[in-house]
């Protein structure tokens, strides 16, 4: 069995929109929220710092912790292969730096494809993992909170 492994997600939103790192699968593309594993050592903000430099290219400034989610691979749609996977996700808010801009990470994931501004409108059009944050960001104003095991 694999151990828990921490996670440190940016919730990275301007003028309506959120930042999100475009993946594409066999099932086509899906979004995910810039962020990854923390490593041993690290405090979970420089984890955050780390993760979007090597996926959207550019420094953030990291603020509050606004939600923390479980994945527990064994209850998932994913199970058949990731039946031994539990994840625990900090979601920090961040503002990208000033003079930084959005572009190619330094070491995107192997799925990653692109960086995309989504309007939080037409966030459940799209396949977003976990989509559980829909609901929330699209109330426009969110207190910090668990989300418990989803996806």
């Amino acid at each position: 069995m694999r151990p828990i492994r921490n996670s440190a997600k940016a919730l990275i939103i301007q003028d309506g929109r959120v930042l999100l790192t475009k993946n594409k699968d066999n099932d086509g593309f899906f979004y995910l929220f810039p962020g990854g594993g923390q490593e041993k050592g690290e405090e979970l903000k420089d984890a955050v710092v780390r993760e979007c430099i090597e996926e959207i290219g550019c420094r953030v400034n990291v603020q509050d912790l606004v939600f923390v989610r479980e994945y527990i691979g064994k209850n998932h749609q994913f199970a058949e292969w990731d039946h031994d996977y539990h994840q625990v996700e900090f979601y920090f808010e961040c503002m990208i730096e000033p003079g930084e801009a959005v572009g190619k990470g330094t070491n995107p994931d192997n799925a990653q494809v692109d960086v995309e501004w989504i309007e939080i409108s037409k966030l459940s059009d799209i396949r977003i993992y976990p989509a559980a944050l829909i609901e929330k960001l699209a109330q426009g104003s969110y207190k910090p909170c668990y989300i418990g095991d989803t996806n």
